[in-house]
């Protein structure tokens, strides 16, 4: 039988709901677990420990006395340091940030409060949700292998999710920082469709290119929060106007009349062996369960992936402006250099890419005619040891060949574990559909995951 810290999202809510547990009696043992554990992994900004309880007992007091109970009443969460909480700091990884105290909680932040979500407190994330951690704050530890890397930016969210240190966690993605973590670290990770869930009060990166997301350790439990998560807000000027399903409920059906594309030779090339094997075996259990699978031709999307350096640069340097580069001396080498490239890059460059967007959307719709979901890596290599990222690039594909196009694109992609290697490293893929067809996407990932047992296991070394 799995500890409690181990259940699933649902699980515990279906517990709670019950009667069988408490929130105050799981929150309690969610912090006493991060106590002991936090030292080592270091995946937290903060905990809100005095807070949580009292969150979770007035949560119980409320069920005792009979009001209504929403999707996550009294189970324990936690969210990425750049959504804002009202009452914290919102450090978004910086030095800059640090003291930074909004007065409003972000939306997605309201909506998991709504739902009963007890918050344990604020993840760490990459400086500015860019591609490093900020020189004088330590990285979280890949709970799977602490010599091996955890992903950008949710990588706080990856490994607090992967050990056990919440239930499930709030991730952004603006070039693959949901989907990354979430495959170094064994996770379930939803990056919903561009407008499905709301990025008001989330501290952008690149606006066009932000996303946020519920990562779990399994696919119900991904549903549940993306329900919980997702309408419309008319605080954010981009969100959809679009009826949210019952995610949960598309889980049950099976794959028939489904409609599966892998471009082969593009999950092939610069991929590590062992990755493009990954998505041929899940292509065929899929197939197994019914699915039509055919080959298919995806959009070149070179230009996309050699451009998004610029796209973002621009992006980030317009909503750090306030402070770059007036305070340089505070920011970390790397989010600097994206900066300064932001402020050089000229306006031509960046229309380009813009136009180079439509086109892709364009080609992208026309592919979704024919197909209803497609295959493909979430990262080229298997998680790789720390400080070996800019080399495994001099010598593959691209980190982000196969997740920018998609932020761009603003379709909706999950990420599904997928076994091990021989090391013991998750393994991952991902399934990306057209706009709003996370229904569809979930559904896939749970025929695999249920059929696969992938998401059966636990890093070993934190029980």
């Amino acid at each position: 039988m799995k500890p409690l810290h181990y259940h699933t999202l649902v699980a515990v809510a279906d517990a709670i709901r019950s009667g069988e547990l408490s929130s105050e009696q799981v929150t309690a043992a969610m912090l006493e677990r991060i106590g002991r554990l936090e030292p080592e992994l270091g995946a937290y900004v903060c905990v809100f420990e005095e807070e949580a309880m009292l969150r979770a007992r007035a949560l119980d007091a409320e069920q005792a006395a009979g009001r209504p109970l929403g999707l996550l009443h009294g189970v324990p969460v936690a969210v990425k340091d750049l959504l804002t909480l009202r009452g914290h700091p919102t450090t978004v990884g910086t030095r800059v940030l640090e003291r930074w105290q909004p007065e409003e909680d972000a939306t997605v932040v309201r909506q998991l409060k709504r739902a009963g979500a007890v918050i344990l407190g604020k993840l760490k994330l990459t400086e500015g949700a860019f591609s490093e951690h900020h020189p004088e704050i330590e990285a979280p530890r890949n709970p799977w292998d602490a010599g091996a890397w955890t992903g950008v930016s949710s990588s706080g969210s990856g490994v607090a999710t992967a050990a056990g240190l919440c239930y499930g966690s709030l991730g952004t993605d603006t070039g693959g920082s949901i989907r990354f973590p979430s495959a170094a670290c064994g996770l379930v990770g939803v990056k919903p469709t561009y407008g499905r869930v709301s990025r008001h009060g989330a501290f952008p990166l690149a606006e066009s290119l932000d996303h946020i997301g519920p990562m779990t350790r399994s696919v119900r439990d991904a549903a549940r929060m993306l329900r919980v998560l997702a309408g419309r807000d008319a605080a954010d000027a981009n969100s959809l106007d679009a009826p949210v399903p019952d995610y949960e409920a598309a889980l049950e059906l099976d794959l028939r009349g489904i409609r599966l594309g892998v471009d082969f030779g593009w999950c092939e090339r610069g991929v590590a062996p062992l990755v493009a094997r990954t998505v041929r075996d899940a292509a065929e259990l899929l197939a197994g369960g019914g699915a039509t699978v055919r080959n298919v031709t995806m959009p070149d999307a070179r230009a996309l992936v050699e451009g998004w350096a610029v796209t973002c640069g621009v992006e980030a340097a317009l909503a750090h402006a306030a402070t770059f580069p007036s305070q340089r001396h505070a920011y970390g080498p790397s989010l600097a250099a994206l900066l300064d490239l932001g402020l050089r890059s000229r306006g031509i460059e960046y229309a380009a890419l813009e136009r180079e967007r439509e086109r892709y959307k364009a080609a992208l719709g026309v592919l979704f005619t024919e197909v209803d979901a497609v295959l493909l890596p979430a990262m080229p290599f298997p998680p790789p040891p720390l400080g070996t990222l800019d080399a495994l690039e001099d010598e593959g594909a691209a980190p982000i060949t196969f997740t920018a196009p998609f932020d761009y694109s603003g379709s909706p992609c999950v990420t599904v574990p997928a076994g091990f290697t021989d090391e013991g490293l998750p393994l991952a893929f991902q399934v990306v559909g057209p706009a709003l067809a996370e229904e569809r996407l979930l559904r896939i990932a749970h025929y695999y995951e249920i059929e696969s047992h992938a998401s059966d296991r636990h890093p070993p070394a934190y029980p």
